[in-house]
Parts: C-alpha cells; structure tokens; sequence
C-alpha cells in the first residue's frame, strides 16, 4: 500500500534514507496486520502471552528498565521564539533541534521495518478531529495506536482528503537516556522522538500530538485541547449531565470517569466518553463542545482493583496490552493493589523472581491499554461527531491539607484563575522525586505545548466566544486528618460531590461563599448512609485562612515566572483574596 498524497509518500521516503529500515510497511489497522505483529512480538519476546483461560487475548510487555515513564527533562518545544514555549517548557531552536535529533535518527531502523501508521484523533467523521502519520520501528507502538487512535486505511483516506496531517517521527534507537529526545517542531506540526518505547514518549497520537501540538493549534483556531476526562452523570430523571476534569496522571481521573455510584444513589449512572484528553469547541448554542480524541484507555495498573474500579477492572479482562505489571505463575498478570496479598512465586516487572526487596513487583507507573469499547459504561457519545455539551469542569490534585472537598468559582475569570493556581503532589507518572508538591495548572503543566502565561489568555479569551460557558470548580478527594488518614471515602462516593457540582451548574444546590470561592453549605452535600462524623465533613469543607495566605504567596512566585506574559487579572486575584483572608 501506498498513498496519493506525495508530501506523505516524499516524507516516507526521506525518511527512509535517513533512518535506513530493512523494509517499509503501510499499516492498514485491519484485525490480520495486527495478528501477525502480536505474532511477530511474541515470537521475539518482545510480548508475553498471558493464560488464555483468564485474560484471553492479552499480553505483556516489558520496557527497558531506563524508559517506564514519561520524560520531561528531555521533551523540548522548539519554536522560533523561545518566549512563545514559555518557562513552563524546555525549549531549542527549531534547526538545532532537527539538527540533534537526525543524527540520532541516522541509520536508527538499520535492521527492522519502518511502520507507517495513519491515524485520526476524534470520532472519524467529526469536523473537529485532526490526522496524523507516525513513523515508528516499533511494533509494540503500532500496536498501542491501533487501540488509542482510529488507525489504518480509514486514517489514510482522510489525509489524502484533506491534504493536512501532523508528522511524527519514532525510533527507539538504543533506548540510551543519553540519546533520548522527545521534541515538538508546532510551528511545523512534528514530532520527532528517539530512544523511547514508553506510551507517553512513543505514541506520538497520544500526549504529543493530542495535548502538545493540539493546545498550540487550539489557540490559534480557538478551541481548547485539554488533559481532561468526558463523563456522563445520569440522573434519576434520566437527564444526562457531561462533566470534564482534569487532575495530575495517576490523581484519580481514571477512576472519576469509570465511577460506579454506590447502591444508596439509586437511578444514578455514570457514562465514560473519555478518561484523559478533552477537545472542546464552542456551539452554535453558546456551549463548549467536547470530543474525545482517543479510542483506547492508557491506564495506570496499580490501584486497580475491582474494588476500587469495577468497571476498569471489567475492561481489562480481555484484548488488552499490559505494560510492566508482575505475571503469576500460572500466567496472570499482577500489581499491587489487585489483590490484599501478592500470590507466591511472582515474577516482577523486571522478569526477575519477586522479593521485596527489590520493591514493587509491578512498576509504579505499570499500563493498561485497551480499546475504550470494552468498558461496562462506555458511553457511544465518544463516536459522537459534535461531541457532548460540558455542564461544569472540574480542576484538582493530591493536596494532603490545604484545599476543601470541593469548592466552586465565582465566574469564568476566577475559574481560570483557579485551574492555574492548581497544585498536586507528584506521582510515578513522571520521572523524578514522589511526593513533591508542584503547581500543575489544569494539569497541563508537562502537556502545554506553548507558553502557560498566554494559555491562560486564551482560556480567559474564551469568555468572549462562548455565551454560556462551563461552571468552574476544584475537588481534593485526598484531604487527611492529622493523623494522615484520609477524611473523604473517594471512589464511588464521590458522586455527592458530582450531585452538588452538578446542582450548582444548573442554578441551584446551597453553597456559602469564601474568599477561595462558593464552599457547600452545610448539609448540601448528601451524606445519607456515608460512615463519616459531622467532623470531618466540617474539616473538608472549612477553609484555614493563614494556610490560604501562605498559599497566596506561592501562587504569585510561580505567576512571576511568566512576567509580562501572565494575564493582570490573574494578579487581581490573588490581591482580592488576600485581602478577604485577612478580614477573617
């Protein structure tokens, strides 16, 4: 197979010169290419077949021990401006970055085959989705893309339709961190990365493309591309309200848009329309618009459980691709948090025979992926082409003290205020230290592909576009007493916080107001049948002012960052909130 569009077919082919494959292969995403690459892996050990019995059609597979996590010391922005990709991002100048990465790239695939992998990111009929081509030598990728993106022929006749497509450029070369480079070229919408097999560094449809890219050319068309989930909450009513979130990896999203509502929230239901990017443009009606541009789940293994993720847990029974979990004896795959205790004879992610003191037996940052279509509550809104019309959004993290349960923001200005002000503590998502508390606006802070200083003017731009914008808010579902036990149950309850949320959006549920914002009135979160004391509620919805003016004072040094590119109402706000902590 090749295609009609000669600037693809020439890239292909200049490519090739460079990187030097043995062959060239056209992907057509079809149910038989992809059996003769699981073959092809599996044969080479690159895959672990697991029992057939009890995960049919799944596999293993295991990353260099250097390349389990997304590696933003070496993901660059290379624009002509280095103003324009701002402190939040690494940045090089467009021909050096070329430059660095070619003579890696130089005889990179000598010995394997050059995968060329057409893809659509969004429901392929919707006006909103965008196209892409990676060039990967790893079939493990081809894979991977084929369960998160729409891959293959339908892909290709879209590009030579529209004669537009980002390009993406993958060899896991040696897999040498000292030779490892993920960079963005968005002024030429590329993507080039070397010596990486993992999801985040290697599925260029994914975070590269979907966030990077995308956030760049949202600004400039006028929509938002964002590290969101889609969730549908249905009501005893049968109304269907759509919620998007955003929170740190590994920070609960996953969980949020695959909630199950516990047996006392009787009619309730929650739909899954994505659990990871949002793209939202603004409708005829004065509303934004989400689509989700994945097909597929790129879940973080341990903690998953069918006690904490019933509906996860059902997905990932079958047809499903693990990344560095530990493997049973008789052929399972293992994490921590699956079960109490891990079985006997554990294999680690390693391939070594589990001790302890080795630790985890499965990688913190352990995968899942798996089409999006095996999920108990996928909701056929993904398939949607004008997406589904966001009611409220939600920002959050991992804060120990500090934020309440949930609060909300007074209008759209304060809102974005309140996703750039957002901080977590960080997770094995990223590589680095655990545990640290960092500013992480909207949870876009590694996925920005521009500066966050003019990001946040676009979000505030918004406000003119759009008639009836989303409902702000901020959850923290890991608030601890002092004691370090968490006061909120999380996970399933969390949908009386969704049921306030979701009255406020429609002009109604009781709030008080606070110089951070509308906190629940008290009672206005339903805790009927919830085995919590008065106490604790009154903890996680309460406010320590001096904590807050502290907070104040981090908030504007990471502002002072941006300089003259931050927006002045941003700096407004701190000032009235100050100002309202110190009146008591």
């Amino acid at each position: 197979m090749t295609t009609s569009n000669a600037e693809l077919r020439d890239w292909v082919e200049e490519t090739a010169r460079m990187t030097k494959p043995d062959r060239i292969h056209w992907c057509d995403g079809s149910e038989l290419e992809n059996e003769d690459l699981i073959r092809e892996m599996t044969n080479g050990g690159t895959l672990i077949k697991l029992n057939d019995q009890t995960y049919p059609g799944c596999h293993l597979h295991r990353s260099d021990p250097t390349d389990v996590a997304r590696t933003e010391h070496l993901t660059y922005i290379c624009t002509t401006n280095q103003d324009d990709a701002g402190p939040n991002n690494n940045w090089m100048r467009p021909e050096e970055g070329h430059k660095q990465v070619n003579t890696l790239f130089e005889g990179s695939m000598a010995g394997r085959t050059m995968y060329v992998v057409p893809y659509v990111m969004g429901p392929v009929e919707s006006p909103h989705a965008r196209y892409g081509v990676e060039l990967t030598d790893s079939p493990y990728v081809v894979a991977n893309m084929r369960i998160m993106t729409r891959m293959g022929t339908a892909a290709l006749r879209k590009i030579e339709a529209s004669g537009e497509f980002v390009r993406g450029l993958h060899s896991l070369g040696d897999l040498s961190p000292e030779r490892r480079f993920i960079m963005h070229f968005p002024e030429e919408m590329m993507i080039k990365s070397i010596g990486s097999g993992y999801g985040g560094n290697a599925l260029l449809g994914k975070k590269c493309h979907a966030l990077r890219l995308a956030s760049w050319q949202a600004r400039k068309e006028g929509w938002l591309a964002e590290h969101m989930l889609i969730m549908g909450v249905e009501t005893p009513s049968g109304e269907i309200f759509y919620l998007a979130a955003a929170f740190p990896s590994a920070c609960g999203k996953t969980n949020l848009a695959m909630l199950i509502p516990p047996d006392s929230f009787e009619g309730y239901r929650v739909w899954t329309v994505g659990e990871d990017i949002a793209w939202m443009h603004v409708g005829d009606d004065g509303r934004l618009w989400a689509i989700n541009p994945e097909a597929g789940l790129f879940g973080v293994a341990p903690g998953t459980s069918q006690a904490t993720n019933a509906n996860a847990a059902a997905t990932i029974q079958q047809n499903t691709i693990f990344t560095n979990v530990a493997l049973t004896e008789d052929g399972n795959p293992w994490w921590e948090g699956l079960s109490e205790n891990p079985p006997e004879n554990l294999t680690d992610w390693q391939g070594r025979k589990w001790v302890p003191s080795n630790g985890p037996a499965a990688h913190p940052n352990s995968r899942f992926t798996v089409t999006a279509r095996q999920l108990p509550n996928w909701s056929e809104k993904m398939e949607e082409p004008a997406g589904v019309p966001i009611s409220a959004m939600l920002f959050g993290g991992r804060r120990a003290s500090l934020a309440p349960l949930v609060y909300q923001s007074f209008d759209w200005s304060h809102g974005v205020f309140v996703g750039a002000s957002a901080a977590s503590e960080t997770t094995a998502a990223s590589t680095g230290q655990v545990g640290v508390v960092r500013r992480d606006p909207m949870a876009m802070l590694p996925f920005c592909g521009y500066n966050m200083g003019d990001y946040w003017s676009h979000w505030l731009g918004m406000e003119k576009k759009a008639s009836n914008l989303p409902k702000i808010f901020h959850v923290n579902w890991f608030r601890q007493n002092s004691a370090g036990q968490y006061l909120w149950p999380g996970f399933g309850e969390n949908i009386r916080v969704l049921q306030w949320i979701i009255e406020r959006a429609q002009g109604g549920g009781e709030a008080v107001k606070s110089p951070i914002g509308y906190l629940p009135a008290p009672g206005a979160i339903n805790s009927d049948g919830l085995d919590i004391s008065a106490e604790a509620m009154q903890s996680l919805l309460t406010i320590d002012h001096k904590e807050w003016a502290e907070e104040m004072d981090g908030i504007e040094a990471y502002f002072d960052k941006f300089g003259d590119r931050l927006p002045a109402v941003m700096r407004e706000h701190v000032q009235r909130i100050r100002e309202e902590l110190s009146q008591g």
